[in-house]
This record gives structure tokens, C-alpha cells and sequence, in this order.
């Protein structure tokens, strides 16, 4: 295999298995980083893509896989460990001199938001620019993929829940934030920007409800739900205390309105605009029960 161009974390979640779905075409090298060789199983096979097995934790396992490379996508989920993997990257990066992070982050990242994810992606972002990196902050908003977790509860019982209100939020599919990232990643002229990734509209999960019951063919039910309701669900579902109080704050910051807004970088950046929730439910009816 020749040198790979591009290194990749979080490559075998929804973000990354789609990223490197689009990359594959492209016939870029790309080194991803995997936790185990279980992990890795799905990537073996693909031509252009080489697996390292390693730790964020534990910069020796990854720090020489760095070398030679020029950029970097950085991804993790959002635990309570997050910040600090991220930062341990990023300085594992500079130290092997890398030159560009694209890293994912999240829609409204600030440092003073009440939401601790998004503070989180701030200080990242912040630490990528005290570096003196060049790099591309891209910041999705809600993933219309996340529903997918209710997949189970609209094809058998014709109903999903969270603690949002009415609130409007400008989703956005997965597959148009791999379609950014990938184009941020092999394309020149997105260094030292900030990309807004959202849906063509805002919507309430009303409004989701009534494009899953027109799509499906039958009736399914947005359900309001307190967020003390919310969070022992997400408790039962095996999230950690640490994650389901941030999920809570950021369905509270969704229900304030404050993600309503509709940007247009997934068309600056990818030519084609981006997919609408109608579109993602009879892409996904399927898993749904249609």
C-alpha cells in the first residue's frame, strides 16, 4: 500500500463508516485508528484503507503511525473522556507533524455553552488553534440518523419520545457530513474554516412524526416527554450518568430554539443540497416498518 494521505479516528462509527465509504472512490490512503482487531474487521478488504490498532488514551500506541502524515480527521464519541482523547491526539499530531486537523464537532460549540458537549468541542477546537494548526471545524447539527434508535419502538408500537417541546431543529444525515468531511479532507480551500452543517429545514419532532406517517403509510406518534422521563430511559438503555445528563442538556438546548437555524455550507461545500428529513425517513423506511 502506498503512504497514506489521511489518518482517521472514530472510523467505524455512523460518521466515519460513511466517510470512508466516500473516500473509497477517491483512491486516497488512509491510516484509521481502531481499539481492537474486532473493530477492525469491517475495514479489512478495502484497498485503500490501512487499520492501526490503538488507544486515545495511550498516545505510544498511535504516536508513529502519525508520521508522514499531513492531515488528520478527529472524531470520538462524546463521553466523559472525550476532551481529553481529543487533546491527546491533537498533541500526538503536532508532535509528529501533522499540518491540518478537519475535526468534527457540534453546532453551536462554545466554551460558555450550558451543554457540556459543546463546551467540550470548544476547548478541542481551541487547543487545534493554539497549536498552530490549520484546520476545518466541521459542526453538524441533531443527526436525523440518531432516530434510529427508535426504530424499534415506530415499527412496533407507531411512536418515539425525547424532552424537546415543540423546539424546531435543523437535522442533518449523516451521509451529508461525510460528504463535507471528504471534501475537506482531499480538497484544497477549506483551511481555517468553520462549516455549519444542518438539514434544508427546521423541524419539531411533530413535524418528524407526520413525515414518518405519510412515508410509512401508517399513523406514528411524537411523544413529549419530561426530561427526568427522558434521562431514566436513556439510563435503561445503558448510557453512562456522565452522557445521558449531557443528552438531557442538549434536548434542553434544542427546546430553547436554539438549533432552529438553517445554514448553507453542505451546498458551498459538496455542490448538492443537503437532504431533507422526508427524504432520510424513505431512505430508512425499511428499518422503520414500512
Amino acid at each position: 500500500m502506498k503512504q497514506a494521505n489521511i489518518f482517521l479516528t472514530g472510523a467505524t462509527g455512523s460518521v466515519g463508516t460513511e466517510l470512508i465509504r466516500q473516500l473509497e472512490p477517491l483512491n486516497v490512503q488512509v491510516k484509521a485508528l481502531v481499539r481492537s482487531d474486532s473493530q477492525a474487521a469491517p475495514l479489512h478488504g478495502l484497498p485503500h484503507v490501512q487499520t492501526i490498532t490503538g488507544d486515545l488514551a495511550d498516545k505510544a500506541s498511535f504516536q508513529r503511525a502519525l508520521e508522514g502524515i499531513e492531515t488528520a480527521f478527529l472524531l470520538t464519541n462524546s463521553s466523559q473522556q472525550a476532551e481529553s482523547l481529543q487533546i491527546n491526539f491533537v498533541e500526538a499530531a503536532h508532535r509528529a507533524g501533522v499540518r491540518h486537523i478537519v475535526k468534527l464537532s457540534q453546532f453551536a460549540a462554545s466554551e460558555s455553552s450550558p451543554v457540556r458537549f459543546l463546551r467540550y468541542h470548544a476547548q478541542v477546537e481551541n487547543r487545534i488553534k493554539e497549536l498552530g494548526f490549520t484546520y476545518t471545524y466541521l459542526r453538524p447539527n441533531l443527526y436525523m440518523q440518531g432516530v434510529l434508535s427508535f426504530k424499534d419502538y415506530i415499527r412496533e408500537k407507531g411512536h418515539f419520545f425525547a424532552a424537546i417541546g415543540a423546539g424546531k431543529v435543523s437535522a442533518i444525515d449523516v451521509r451529508d457530513i461525510a460528504a463535507v468531511a471528504a471534501a475537506c479532507l482531499t480538497q484544497p480551500g477549506h483551511e481555517n474554516k468553520i462549516y455549519d452543517l444542518t438539514g434544508p429545514e427546521p423541524l419539531s419532532h411533530h413535524e418528524m412524526a407526520g413525515i414518518f406517517s405519510r412515508v410509512l403509510n401508517k399513523p406514528v406518534q411524537f411523544i413529549d416527554v419530561a426530561p427526568a422521563q427522558m434521562q431514566a430511559g436513556l439510563l435503561a438503555a445503558g448510557f453512562g450518568n456522565w452522557q445521558a445528563d449531557g443528552l438531557i442538556e442538549d434536548y434542553a438546548h434544542y427546546a430553547r430554539q436554539e438549533a432552529a437555524a438553517v445554514c448553507n455550507d453542505v451546498q458551498a461545500v459538496t455542490g448538492k443540497s443537503a437532504i431533507s428529513f422526508e427524504q432520510f425517513a424513505r431512505d430508512y423506511a425499511g428499518l422503520f416498518g414500512a
